[in-house]
Protein backbone atom coordinates (compact mmCIF):
# COMPACT_ATOMS: atom_id res chain seq x y z
CA UNK A 1 0.00 0.00 0.00
CA UNK A 2 1.21 3.95 -0.54
CA UNK A 3 1.18 6.37 2.25
CA UNK A 4 1.64 9.91 2.42
CA UNK A 5 4.33 10.70 4.99
CA UNK A 6 4.32 14.42 6.15
CA UNK A 7 6.32 16.37 8.47
CA UNK A 8 5.35 19.98 9.32
CA UNK A 9 7.21 23.49 10.00
CA UNK A 10 5.78 27.11 10.34
CA UNK A 11 7.64 30.34 8.58
CA UNK A 12 9.06 30.93 11.82
CA UNK A 13 10.42 27.62 11.96
CA UNK A 14 11.92 28.04 8.12
CA UNK A 15 13.57 31.67 9.30
CA UNK A 16 15.14 29.92 12.84
CA UNK A 17 16.84 27.56 10.31
CA UNK A 18 18.49 30.40 8.42
CA UNK A 19 19.31 31.86 11.65
CA UNK A 20 16.96 34.09 12.65
CA UNK A 21 15.17 32.77 15.72
CA UNK A 22 12.24 34.51 17.40
CA UNK A 23 9.88 33.38 20.34
CA UNK A 24 8.10 31.16 18.19
CA UNK A 25 11.18 29.11 16.90
CA UNK A 26 14.87 29.19 18.09
CA UNK A 27 17.88 29.89 15.86
CA UNK A 28 19.31 27.04 13.88
CA UNK A 29 23.49 26.95 13.75
CA UNK A 30 24.87 25.71 10.69
CA UNK A 31 25.84 22.53 12.22
CA UNK A 32 22.73 21.80 13.52
CA UNK A 33 21.42 22.53 10.13
CA UNK A 34 23.84 20.27 8.66
CA UNK A 35 22.57 17.44 10.83
CA UNK A 36 19.32 17.70 9.96
CA UNK A 37 20.10 16.87 6.24
CA UNK A 38 22.50 14.38 6.88
CA UNK A 39 19.60 12.13 9.15
CA UNK A 40 17.20 13.27 6.73
CA UNK A 41 19.47 12.01 3.67
CA UNK A 42 20.03 8.68 5.67
CA UNK A 43 16.49 8.40 5.73
CA UNK A 44 16.13 8.55 1.88
CA UNK A 45 18.75 6.46 1.22
CA UNK A 46 17.72 3.77 3.36
CA UNK A 47 14.02 4.42 1.61
CA UNK A 48 15.51 3.71 -1.83
CA UNK A 49 17.51 0.82 -0.94
CA UNK A 50 14.32 -0.52 0.29
CA UNK A 51 12.62 -0.27 -2.54
CA UNK A 52 10.02 1.50 -0.25
CA UNK A 53 10.97 5.33 -1.12
CA UNK A 54 8.50 6.41 -4.49
CA UNK A 55 8.90 10.18 -4.09
CA UNK A 56 10.03 12.73 -1.35
CA UNK A 57 10.32 16.67 -1.32
CA UNK A 58 11.16 19.29 1.10
CA UNK A 59 8.42 21.96 0.47
CA UNK A 60 9.51 25.95 0.67
CA UNK A 61 8.53 28.38 2.96
CA UNK A 62 4.80 29.49 3.94
CA UNK A 63 5.86 32.86 2.58
CA UNK A 64 6.28 31.73 -1.00
CA UNK A 65 2.83 30.06 -0.91
CA UNK A 66 -0.49 30.89 -2.80
CA UNK A 67 -3.44 30.17 -2.12
CA UNK A 68 -6.22 29.94 -4.82
CA UNK A 69 -10.05 30.12 -4.29
CA UNK A 70 -13.17 30.84 -5.53
CA UNK A 71 -14.45 34.33 -5.10
CA UNK A 72 -18.77 34.69 -5.20
CA UNK A 73 -18.45 35.89 -8.43
CA UNK A 74 -17.27 33.18 -9.46
CA UNK A 75 -13.65 34.75 -10.42
CA UNK A 76 -10.15 33.22 -8.94
CA UNK A 77 -8.73 34.78 -5.74
CA UNK A 78 -5.41 34.91 -5.49
CA UNK A 79 -3.88 35.67 -2.58
CA UNK A 80 0.09 35.10 -1.44
CA UNK A 81 1.04 33.78 1.47
CA UNK A 82 0.35 32.58 4.82
CA UNK A 83 2.61 34.60 6.69
CA UNK A 84 1.25 33.22 9.79
CA UNK A 85 4.35 32.61 12.45
CA UNK A 86 2.38 30.15 14.59
CA UNK A 87 0.15 28.00 11.88
CA UNK A 88 1.58 24.86 10.86
CA UNK A 89 1.67 23.81 7.33
CA UNK A 90 3.68 20.72 5.58
CA UNK A 91 7.09 21.11 5.37
CA UNK A 92 8.17 17.90 3.56
CA UNK A 93 7.10 14.75 2.42
CA UNK A 94 7.38 11.33 1.08
CA UNK A 95 5.50 8.92 -0.71
CA UNK A 96 6.21 5.23 0.23
CA UNK A 97 4.75 2.05 -0.43
CA UNK A 98 5.39 0.00 2.55
CA UNK A 99 4.10 -3.74 3.09
CA UNK A 100 2.13 -2.77 6.33
CA UNK A 101 0.84 0.29 8.45
CA UNK A 102 3.07 -0.94 10.91
CA UNK A 103 6.33 -0.81 8.79
CA UNK A 104 5.17 2.97 7.53
CA UNK A 105 4.65 4.02 11.40
CA UNK A 106 8.17 2.63 12.36
CA UNK A 107 9.64 5.08 9.66
CA UNK A 108 7.94 7.81 11.19
CA UNK A 109 8.87 6.98 14.31
CA UNK A 110 12.19 7.68 12.81
CA UNK A 111 11.56 11.07 11.67
CA UNK A 112 10.84 12.06 14.58
CA UNK A 113 14.43 11.97 16.00
CA UNK A 114 15.76 14.12 13.65
CA UNK A 115 18.14 16.30 15.56
CA UNK A 116 17.64 20.04 15.79
CA UNK A 117 18.23 22.82 18.07
CA UNK A 118 16.99 22.73 21.70
CA UNK A 119 13.55 24.54 21.91
CA UNK A 120 12.44 23.61 18.45
CA UNK A 121 8.42 22.23 18.06
CA UNK A 122 8.26 18.63 18.37
CA UNK A 123 5.76 18.47 15.70
CA UNK A 124 3.67 15.24 14.67
CA UNK A 125 4.73 13.02 11.80
CA UNK A 126 1.19 12.25 9.69
CA UNK A 127 0.80 9.60 7.76
CA UNK A 128 -1.80 9.21 5.51
CA UNK A 129 -2.85 6.15 3.30
CA UNK A 130 -3.56 6.79 -0.44
CA UNK A 131 -6.25 5.44 -2.61
CA UNK A 132 -5.84 3.48 -5.01
CA UNK A 133 -9.07 4.10 -7.25
CA UNK A 134 -12.24 6.01 -6.86
CA UNK A 135 -13.98 3.31 -5.20
CA UNK A 136 -11.87 3.46 -2.04
CA UNK A 137 -13.64 6.39 0.00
Amino acid sequence: MKYLVMVQGTQADYEGMRGKGSAHAPAWSEQELQAMYAYMGAINDDLSKSGELVDGQGLAEPAQTRLVTAGQDGKAVVTDGPYSETKELIAGYWVLECESLERVTEIAERVTRCPGPEGATNYPVVIRPLLDGAGDI
